[in-house]
């Protein structure tokens, strides 16, 4: 790689950062909901007087000096956010910078990430003769894996080889992600008056039915993710207590290891239940990359850690190699006066550009 034409320092880029977050936060930008803040991020590369695209919500670029001929890799997060919950103390939408701290919904899952590889990307714009293009993709729905955001831009994006995906990782690499298979079942009994005797209890019969499964334990472990996990997330049968009713539905939320397939994860606990079960989808696959990747080995070089994350991203959807590593704790997405800290973010745009200086 030759010497960059613009060189910005850490603090600069930090500062810029800082600045476009607040921005970010002061817009809100629910899952299926973000096209002002896809504004705001447009306009934020056409100050820079780079190139941008836009599908749908989703805004993307590529390197000043793209070679069609050469593999990607993408930088890519979500600019969407949850529903801030009831107990913020804080109103969310108010970009609060305090002890070290910015305050504000969507700051650490996953805006940090996002203004870190805005920065990070600026940084690289005109670089010349990199061995790979750099593509940058800041899209919608991730928070509700919606159809129109990372899935439906891929396509678009130009010979990606690896993605690198931006969520609160504390700058550490997630190696592997779990999947996410979501099960709807359904067990049939006989109805009858509670007061008479009944050996086809839909209820009865369907607490024998997911005690079984919970028990199961699903014979290939993973090195980084560890067992399949079934969870139990809702439960209904009944009307009135002197019913027996004519059914019980369920739903499993199940985290898959890269051990398997949703698919056949599926089959598996189909094979140990008797309730009728129908998976909502199969798209939400685990995912995982080989230590030995230039990528991963260019952060161990930097004293970088790997693990395996028990929650989703846009990674179950991107179809290629895909690592997660991004600003922020994990711990604070979510939460009532999320926040991150200003120096977590000079970290990640440090680590960001140290590891592709090594790799491009």
């Amino acid at each position: 790689m030759k010497e960059l034409k613009s060189v910005f320092s850490r603090e600069e880029l930090t500062e810029n950062a800082v600045k476009l977050l607040k921005k970010l936060i002061a817009t809100p930008s629910m899952s299926r909901d973000e096209y002002n803040v896809s504004l705001i991020i447009e306009g934020f590369f056409n100050e820079h007087q780079l190139t941008v695209n836009r599908f749908k919500n989703n805004i993307w670029a590529t390197n000043k000096y793209f070679d069609a001929g050469k593999p990607s890799i993408l930088l890519n997060t979500h600019h969407d956010t949850v529903k801030p919950n009831k107990a913020y103390t804080l109103d969310p939408f108010i970009p609060v910078e305090k002890d070290g701290k910015l305050f504000g919904l969507g700051s650490n899952d996953a805006g940090a990430s996002l203004v870190a590889m805005a920065q990070t990307f600026l940084y690289f714009y005109e670089a010349e003769d990199l061995t790979h293009n750099l593509v940058i993709a800041l899209t919608a729905e991730e928070e509700i894996s919606g159809l129109d955001g990372i899935e439906a831009l891929f396509p678009q994006l130009p010979n990606v080889e690896l993605a690198i995906v931006g969520e609160p990782t504390k700058m550490n690499l997630a190696i592997a992600e779990k999947g996410l298979l979501v099960i709807d079942g359904e067990m049939i009994g006989t109805p009858s008056h509670a007061a008479h005797p009944n050996n086809d209890n839909a209820i009865v019969k369907c607490m024998q039915d997911l005690q079984n499964i919970l028990n199961f334990k699903f014979p290939k472990i993973s090195d980084y993710l560890g067992e399949v996990k079934v969870t139990l997330s809702v439960l209904n049968a009944g009307t009135q207590h002197n019913v027996v009713p004519e059914k019980c539905n369920f739903t499993l939320d199940v985290r898959v290891t890269d051990e398997y397939t949703n698919r056949e994860v599926f089959e598996i606990i189909q094979s140990q239940m008797k309730s009728k079960l129908t998976p909502r989808s199969f798209r939400l696959n685990s995912s995982k990359i080989e230590v030995s990747h230039p990528f991963v080995q260019a952060g161990l070089a930097l004293g970088r850690t790997t693990y395996g994350s028990p929650t989703s991203s846009d990674q179950a959807i991107i179809p290629c190699t895909s690592v997660k590593l991004g600003v922020g704790d994990s711990l604070r997405s979510h939460t009532a006066d999320e926040f991150v800290y200003i120096d977590e973010i000079r970290e990640g745009i440090d680590i960001y550009i140290k590891i592709l200086e090594i790799v491009l």
